[in-house]
């Protein structure tokens, strides 16, 4: 039986909340600029490129640091939001925007390969028939690149759950608002004796990458037969 600290729960939870609302958050935008960079010719394409790319390659902490410039009360875009009273830092919301971040690369990555591996000879051939050209997205491309987005929401979703650095950078680590399971793991690294509990979350937090990853394996196959079977 996995021995787990009073707190844990909560952190798990929270870390479930915010991988979720990153990944579906972000996802739209990411299926758009993936399009845009698959299919698309136009000047800047390599700094967008290279723009998306960036938190991969950017130290967490950096990403983390440019958020509480940008989002504290003192910054340019949380001056305008705190008064509205939807501030980020400091808060579970914040919390998911970092994890959006870090992990709207990989599913980009992913939906970007889906949509290039996607024969533009289907889409022309719709296109004869009298599609529009949304309908031929919607009813033609999309269909046949679903198992790339589905590694895309998973791969995201991975990332988001273990991002740590640019988290507790920009929104620390509280308890029950901002402590999430890589967060309380931390935390318990530094308290002496925590070795029980701190086995046990790792233990949970290995499961639900796993399980996001088997989960992926199982449905991309039975996706992607589906979508040839229609």
């Amino acid at each position: 039986m996995i021995d787990l600290p009073p707190d844990a729960l909560s952190a798990l939870a929270l870390s479930l909340k915010v991988s979720l609302t990153a990944t579906l958050v972000s996802l739209p935008l990411a299926i758009w600029v993936a399009h845009l960079l698959a299919r698309g010719t136009f000047r800047g394409k390599g700094l967008l490129d290279a723009a998306v790319h960036l938190p991969l390659v950017l130290p967490p902490v950096v990403t983390g640091y440019a958020l509480l410039l940008l989002f504290s009360r003192s910054g340019p875009l949380g001056a305008v939001l705190e008064p509205l009273g939807l501030g980020l830092a400091f808060r579970w919301t914040g919390a998911a925007l970092a994890a959006a971040i870090m992990a709207f690369p990989l599913i980009v990555r992913a939906i970007r390969l889906a949509f290039e591996a996607v024969d533009p000879r289907l889409e022309e051939a719709a296109a004869t028939l009298g599609a529009s050209p949304l309908r031929v997205w919607l009813t033609v491309t999309l269909p046949l690149a679903a198992p790339g987005l589905l590694a895309g929401v998973t791969l995201g979703f991975a990332k988001a759950f273990g991002e740590f650095g640019a988290t507790i950078t920009f929104v620390a680590s509280i308890p029950g608002e901002t402590r999430t399971l890589p967060a309380a793991i931390y935390a318990f690294l530094q308290v002496p004796g925590g070795a029980p509990g701190l086995r046990g979350m790792v233990v949970v937090a290995v499961l639900v990458a796993v399980g996001a990853v088997l989960a992926s394996n199982w449905l991309a196959p039975r996706l992607a037969a589906r979508v040839a079977g229609r």
